[in-house]
């Protein structure tokens, strides 16, 4: 999972004891009762431990067996339709806009440091901790000296130091530094004590060794060993003295033909006109080893949520809902851009999506629990739907750990006994639902995810640090609304989703307060609009799940809000083309880098706003060209959502992204 640590969140507080009633506003107090009884953080935690046997990098074996313990359990449970599927990777094949990165797998690799006259020390080894070599390696065997070259990101770094056939000590990631390093000075290969990403926490344990990846497509093939920043201070000390280090290098590894596998599965739905309709849960089932809390945690939490509804479904103890519900086991974010592309009907099918990255980190970890909204171009009830069972659990586990009476604390035998305490949270980007909310595909995806982890992509990411009693209660936030919105027909909206969407829209306002408060007048009342935009789109986005037949809006309601009077540029308009389909970033390779050459690198992507990053704008400026909305609407929106930014730089993106053939200019 990637992280951007920009959130605008409404937290509920809690300044003095008090009871609720036991039963959630959606789901009757028989169906509550026997989703917390059946879930289990135990089973959970026991399938995680499984999975984190595995070096799980795409493609590689150690993916297909995890995929093959997924398999194993779906069946067992009872699943449906239990698959791998296969799709061809080689580097060349695109998937919308992914391209399909090779498989990549390591058999040994080992790092040793050579004295004089003396055994050779061991310093690294793959198979006993598979995350000291970078993903991406290339087989080698070399024995050179180490050189510390700093950052290694700038050619300042190398002034002076003569590295050709060399190693070299750095602090940046492998793929940042590798075509300098090796490409223009002939570097024979890297060591990296990169660290982890940036929370309060970051550096503050020296032991932490970072998750490192080689870039997929450098014409300069290499390998790289991670080092802890401990072990890293060590070598450094000994180089400003004036020793010189011989090391050997020894790695059998590298990218070879094979597929991104995807693992799937069902619970048909009930409904003869609706069951072709489809309620998925998705998680990423890649990452280094152990990967525990990402993704472990993620994969087994859709897992457990399948076997308790599966159970709960064949008992009769719950009717069987009207849609299907889909579970989905990818490699992160390219599985799932590959799935979407390759098998069109998935997307056409799928209404909504509980998307699980990291939900299962103890206090260890330092982790909060987020109940994630979706991105302000694609207005959704179902973010509301998830939130009124997450406050569900926030009261009932806040009252059973103060001593009040709780019906339903969801906690596991194993687990914790703390309050859940999750947060309403605004649109962050990440992980896979990023690829559903895409202008492509506009699936609304309730994300539900932990941030910050201490030791996300790091060797301290183990299952001991998972706590069934989150998984639980994830489980249950998370299957209570996919059952739901399964379930959710009729001629009308109920009336207790009515007041439930009331609530989070009142909500919602109270919580952009402090950010409108950051802004002058004029960016205050764009705001303000894109809010009232947001809140206009909700009722069409319900009656289209619903299957009610599109409503004619009022002259009013039929374009956007305009929040400047536009002139010049601000006045073109432009239109997403159906092809290629997904973000434009993605990983392993960038869309725009690799179709601009001789076009200058968008400046957008190197802002950063009030509450948002580059990634985040040029996400949502591509999403909202809709063919309706001119430049400066399309401006004013995102600015509205991650503070104000300069239209010039969101016309040079649109054009940028007119040349490349993802958008063209409309009438």
């Amino acid at each position: 999972m990637n992280r951007i640590p920009t959130l605008a969140v409404s937290i509920l507080f809690f300044t003095m004891p008090f009871r609720v009633a036991a039963q959630s506003p959606l789901l009757s107090e028989q169906n509550i009762s026997a989703l917390a009884q059946e879930l289990s953080g135990e089973i959970a935690k026991r399938n995680l431990e499984g999975i984190t046997r595995f070096h799980r990098q795409r493609g590689s074996q150690g993916f297909h067996s995890a995929a093959e313990i997924i398999v194993e359990r779906a069946r067992a449970y009872g699943l449906s339709d239990v698959q791998i599927l296969q799709f061809p990777a080689d580097g060349k094949i695109y998937y919308g806009t992914q391209r399909s990165r090779p498989p990549w797998d390591a058999e040994f690799a080992e790092l040793w440091e050579l004295t004089n006259g003396q055994p050779a020390v061991k310093i690294a080894s793959y198979e006993a901790e598979p995350v000291t070599l970078a993903e991406d390696s290339e087989s080698a065997d070399v024995t050179a000296s180490l050189i510390d070259v700093g950052d290694g990101t700038k050619e300042s770094d190398y002034a002076g130091k003569n590295v050709k056939g060399q190693i070299v000590l750095v602090a940046a990631q492998p793929g940042a530094v590798q075509d300098l390093a090796v490409g223009k000075f002939g570097a024979a290969g890297i060591i990296s004590y990169a660290q982890n990403q940036r929370t309060a926490w970051s550096g503050e344990d020296e032991n932490l060794i970072r998750w490192g990846h080689l870039e997929s497509f450098s014409p300069n093939k290499t390998f790289a060993f991670m080092f802890s920043l401990k072990t890293a201070r060590a070598y450094q000390a000994r180089l400003a003295a004036g020793e010189k280090i011989q090391l050997h290098a020894a790695v059998k590894a590298g990218q070879h033909p094979g597929f991104t596998e995807v693992v799937t599965a069902t619970i048909p739905g009930a409904d003869r006109d609706l069951k072709d309709e489809e309620i998925a849960f998705s998680c990423h089932l890649d990452h280094q080893r152990p990967g525990a809390n990402d993704n472990a945690s993620g994969c087994v939490t859709i897992l457990e949520a399948a076997r308790t509804l599966q159970r709960l479904i064949a008992e009769g103890k719950l009717p069987r809902p009207a849609r299907t519900l889909r579970f989905i086991w990818p490699p992160e974010i390219e599985g799932t851009l590959t799935l979407l592309n390759a098998k069109p009907e998935f997307a056409q099918r799928i209404k909504a999506v509980i998307h699980m990255d990291m939900v299962g980190g103890n206090q260890n970890t330092k982790a909060v629990f987020h109940v994630t909204r979706g991105p302000m171009s694609l207005p959704s009830f179902v973010h509301d739907v998830a939130w009124a069972f997450g406050n569900f659990v926030n009261e009932q586990s806040y009252n059973f750990a103060a001593g009040l009476p709780a019906q339903y604390p969801l906690v596991s035998p194993e687990g914790g006994k703390e309050p859940l305490q999750a947060l309403d949270a605004a649109y962050t980007m990440g992980s896979d639902h990023d690829v559903y909310q895409d202008s492509s595909f506009k699936i609304p995806a309730i994300y539900l995810n932990d941030w910050p982890d201490r030791y996300i992509h790091t060797n301290f990411d183990t299952a001991a640090n998972i706590d069934p009693t989150k998984l639980k209660r994830a489980a249950f936030i998370g299957a209570a609304s996919g059952y739901y919105l399964a379930s959710l027909t009729g001629p009308s909206v109920p009336g207790e989703l009515a007041s439930v969407i009331t609530a989070s829209r009142e909500a919602r306002r109270a919580s952009a307060m402090p950010h409108a408060i950051l802004l002058p007048d004029t960016e205050s009342r764009v705001f303000w609009k894109a809010q009232l935009n947001y809140d206009r789109g909700l009722p069409l986005q319900l009656g289209a799940f619903l299957g009610h037949p599109p409503q004619p809006a009022s002259d009013k309601e039929s374009q956007p809000v305009p929040d400047a009077t536009p002139k010049g540029d601000g006045l073109l308009i432009f239109k997403r083309k159906p092809e290629p389909k997904g973000p434009v970033t993605v990983f392993g390779s960038d869309y725009v880098a690799d179709h601009s050459t001789g076009v200058p690198m968008p400046k957008v992507l190197d802002y950063q706003g009030l509450w948002g990053s580059g990634e985040e704008y040029a996400y949502e400026i591509l999403n909202f060209a809709d063919g309706k909305r001119n430049a400066q609407q399309i401006r004013d929106a995102v600015s509205a959502e991650y503070g104000p930014i300069p239209r010039d730089l969101v016309v040079q993106y649109l054009k940028t992204l007119e040349k490349i053939g993802i958008v063209e200019q409309s009438k």
